[in-house]
């Protein structure tokens, strides 16, 4: 029997008896239903309209729908990129784009289409994710393979996303929102034993976000890694929140200048520090 174990609102890893069995869970595996934007009724927005773009990279079925509800409610048009995408359900104010993360050429294939379709997102979120299990008490014992192929997902093609939105945002007028947020979790910080490949790579891109939050604020352009938390600092887990996680986007993306690079956050409170342990 398979049992479930979550460690962050992107990512849930499958637990066997065979200890090195591979178990992926990306967030991009599960396209957005149109029913869970905002209706149009509500919201007229057409292509080509003048309405900023949000570009959602991992659009699965939980932060990747509490992130496109708040920005749809805010206006948006939503681009929504994931592995099993259906182009059937785009309508005038969002689109879908099938893509492998696992190949980071597919990142620049999907701006490219944003662009083509709607223009040039001014925030983009990247919400996808990889996990191998490793033995605990053996983290070397992971093969060069899974833990090539979950850092490319992890740090690679997020890379490579941040590389295309600043491309895109130097081409945007100042007062668009130039945002860029990584959904990441406590593993940039915090050791979790059979988790040895996730927090490589949450720690690589958390580095690099950090980089570019610093290297960027003077032209506008702002950087985040979000990391949801509970209110005394540990890790979430399963008890993700995925409103929680679009009001806050939301509020990374209306802010005029670079926040703290690092947004832990607790549902219901918004923004909080915590001492690295």
């Amino acid at each position: 029997m398979f049992g479930l174990v979550a460690v962050h609102d992107a990512y849930l890893y499958r637990k066997n008896t065979t200890p090195r069995s591979k178990y992926l869970a990306e967030h991009n595996v599960y396209p957005l239903k149109p029913s869970y934007l905002i209706s149009s009724s509500t919201v007229s927005i057409m292509s080509g309209s003048s309405s900023p773009i949000i570009l959602v990279l991992g659009a699965g079925p939980n932060i990747g729908q509490g992130v496109a509800r708040a920005f749809a409610a805010k206006g948006y048009q939503v681009a929504l990129a994931s592995r099993r995408a259906n182009e059937a359900h785009n309508a005038g104010n969002e689109i879908y784009i099938q893509s492998d993360f696992s190949d980071p050429n597919s990142i620049v294939n999907v701006f490219a289409k944003v662009k083509a379709t709607l223009g040039i997102p001014s925030v983009v979120v990247y919400n996808a994710g990889a996990a191998t299990r490793n033995p605990p008490n053996d983290p070397l014992s992971l093969s060069l393979a899974d833990f090539n192929h979950d850092l490319t997902l992890n740090t690679v093609s997020p890379f490579v996303a941040a590389q295309q939105a600043a491309i895109g945002f130097a081409q945007l007028p100042n007062s668009a929102s130039r945002t860029f947020i990584y959904t990441g979790n406590i593993t940039n910080t915090t050791i979790i034993p059979p988790l040895m490949d996730l927090g490589v790579g949450k720690s690589a891109t958390a580095h690099i976000i950090q980089s570019a939050a610093a290297a960027y604020k003077n032209r506008g352009f702002k950087f985040y890694y979000g990391d949801e938390r509970n209110a005394d600092g540990t890790a979430v887990y399963s008890n993700i929140d995925a409103d929680a996680h679009g009001k806050l986007y939301v509020e990374l993306a209306e802010g005029k200048t670079q926040g703290p690079w690092q947004q832990t956050f607790v549902k219901g409170v918004g923004y909080k520090d915590f001492p690295v342990a």
